[in-house]
């Protein structure tokens, strides 16, 4: 626990990276495989994340994410995106995803009921559907950003950006959305005073 809060201690929202210092790749990996470790609803993994390397891909992103500098300055721009058409019931997707558990038929097939009922309101309203995977990026982002701390990498998650230009200039197909955009890299100033609410504020014991 020491580590973790160390960690979380270390966490902010860095707007300004350098630009010589790129992160190992075997450091990357591991960040990558914490995404993939990742919980979310279900256990669908909703997420597919594009992680942008290229200085003029990330030069055309800037404008569309309000010309923030850390588009441009971080070592590793981490897009998460998801795919709204594969999780809806009864895709292949989905049924994959509940046969890889190593349930019999019967329970098998009674999860995916369960499941048809819990997206039936969902699919019944596309931005319903966007914003509920869309949290599912959210669990992995936060643990992205912690993993990244603990490698003593700085991150900031950015949510500031022109949705449907960034999907088109990265080229994504009909369905899949951009969520949530994830710069990594070194900080090049001082981490700034943290000011966060008092505990009695936040947590109620009943």
């Amino acid at each position: 626990m020491k580590e973790f809060m160390q960690a979380m201690a270390f966490r902010h929202a860095c707007k300004r990276f350098d630009t010589a210092k790129k992160i190992p790749e075997d450091e990357l990996t591991q960040l990558m495989e914490v995404i993939r470790l990742s919980p979310s609803s279900f256990g669908m993994e909703p997420w597919r994340v594009i992680v942008v390397r290229s200085s003029e891909l990330k030069e055309k992103l800037r404008p569309l994410c309000w010309n923030q500098p850390q588009i441009t300055e971080c070592s590793e721009l981490v897009v998460f995106t998801t795919d709204n058409e594969s999780v809806k019931a009864n895709t292949e997707y989905v049924k994959s995803m509940f046969s890889r558990r190593g349930l019999d038929a019967e329970m098998t097939a009674k999860y995916q009921q369960v499941y048809a009922d819990y997206l039936s309101a969902l699919e019944k309203d596309e931005r319903l559907l966007e914003n509920w995977t869309a949290k599912q990026c959210y669990i992995a982002a936060a643990n992205l950003m912690t993993g990244a701390a603990a490698l003593q990498i700085d991150s900031c998650p950015v949510e500031g950006f022109e949705k449907e230009k960034v999907e088109a200039c990265l080229g994504l197909e009909q369905g899949h959305h951009a969520a949530l955009i994830v710069a990594l890299g070194y900080r090049t100033q001082p981490q700034s005073e943290r000011a966060r609410l008092e505990m009695d504020e936040i947590v109620k014991y009943m």
